[in-house]
């Protein structure tokens, strides 16, 4: 049986997209739903695009009630995968889903990793650090921001010339390549 994954993204995309067509005719899992917490995030679209099911919802939907879990429970999840998604995972589905959470991160942690280190603040990061290599990092979610336990990482050298935009394309160029094939080999040791 087809493992069922959810993916949680709050703004474009891009992954969720790789992750979408990479499991379409997929025999080991299926996305089975798309969260939000941005009612405007273009993933919902993306989602639509393959007649998957989305929902959106906001901080006290998913801070102050099970709503979320409960919506997980009912669709027999078994792993939920964060895609660019902003805000920090409540205990209630860290305790419901162990070792099931993975999120991507756009640097090698531990470095450039943490509460606001996002997207092309990371870049910038890295750029002003003067950093010779850089690349993404699949790890399990705990209670703090970028600290699970890393799965997978995948670096390029940072040329002299490089800039911030040629840092974020290569780095999604590598989220794309890894990510939905860190997913399959995971949901491939899921009994």
């Amino acid at each position: 049986m087809k493992k069922r994954i959810a993916i949680f993204a709050s703004g474009s995309g891009s992954n969720a997209q790789k992750i979408m067509e990479h499991f379409k005719y997929s025999t080991i899992g299926e996305v089975s739903l798309i969260l939000s917490n941005n009612m405007d995030a273009y993933v919902l679209q993306r989602a639509d695009n393959f007649e998957i099911p989305s929902h959106t919802f906001d901080k006290t939907a998913f801070y102050k009630s099970d709503e979320i879990l409960d919506i997980l429970k009912r669709l027999d999840i078994d792993i939920i995968v964060l895609a660019g998604f902003l805000w920090l995972v409540p205990e209630n589905l860290l305790k419901a889903f162990p070792n099931k959470i993975i999120n991507i991160h756009p640097a090698l942690l531990p470095k450039f990793g943490g509460k606001g280190m996002y997207g092309d603040k990371v870049h910038q990061a890295v750029l002003e650090a003067k950093e010779e290599e850089h690349g993404i990092t699949i790890h399990f979610v705990n209670e703090n921001f970028d600290e699970g336990e890393v799965i997978h990482q995948a670096r390029f050298k940072v040329e002299p010339e490089d800039t911030l935009e040629i840092l974020k394309f290569k780095g999604q160029q590598l989220e794309h390549q890894y990510y939905p094939r860190i997913i399959e080999n995971l949901l491939k040791k899921y009994n």
